[in-house]
């Protein structure tokens, strides 16, 4: 695109499941296993793992820790969602590898996600730390998405004003709505989100 000058991705739901809305990845994996999320399940794990995340937490130890808070409220064993999940994702990021080593060779990239703390330690296994020039995580930042304000801090470590920069992201509410209120061009990634339409 003409006159960007570096991109800022979103992770989860963007980079990790093809635009699929995390709910829809992890359902497909317990139904493997013989069961059904709930999305009140869904939502209770979302809502306490935060606390029981470490900065050194992996994609897989961080599935594991809200699989196991999904089956304690639905009162089921957890099976092998986890690793099921965990596998989805290594290859949903594996696919856009290739073409972030080629965007990095060429512009400043940053991440910009609603995150648990340990975002940098999740993109260091997955082998991508290095392409992001900026991470930041929505735990250690202080704020959330839809704030405007964590894309502001990407754009200011980043030395570039908004007209500069593209968004991608698989939100249009989190992601799309808040970077263009800011002036940012934007990318929606789509995919099958919370409410299936």
């Amino acid at each position: 695109m003409e006159n960007i000058k570096g991109i800022i991705f979103d992770f989860g739901g963007t980079l990790d499941s093809r635009g699929e809305h995390w709910y829809h990845v992890m359902n497909r994996a317990w139904k493997a296993s013989g069961s059904s999320l709930t999305r009140e399940a869904y939502i209770h794990a979302e809502r306490n793992i935060t606390p029981l995340v470490c900065p050194t937490d992996t994609m897989l130890d961080l599935l594991t820790g809200k699989v196991a808070l999904q089956a304690q409220h639905m009162g089921i064993p957890p099976g092998d969602v986890a690793t099921r999940c965990y596998g989805y994702a290594r290859g949903c990021v594996a696919e856009v590898t290739p073409r972030l080593q080629e965007l990095h060779s060429h512009l400043p990239l940053a991440v910009v996600s609603n995150f648990y703390g340990n975002l940098r330690a999740v993109l260091a296994d997955y082998g991508i730390l290095g392409l992001f020039d900026v991470v930041i995580d929505s735990a250690e930042a202080g704020v959330r998405k839809p704030d405007p304000a964590i894309f502001t801090l990407a754009l200011g470590q980043m030395g570039l004003r908004p007209s500069e920069v593209l968004v991608v992201g698989d939100s249009v509410d989190k992601d799309i709505k808040p970077a263009a209120a800011l002036g940012c061009r934007t990318f929606l990634v789509e995919g099958k989100g919370w409410d299936e339409d």
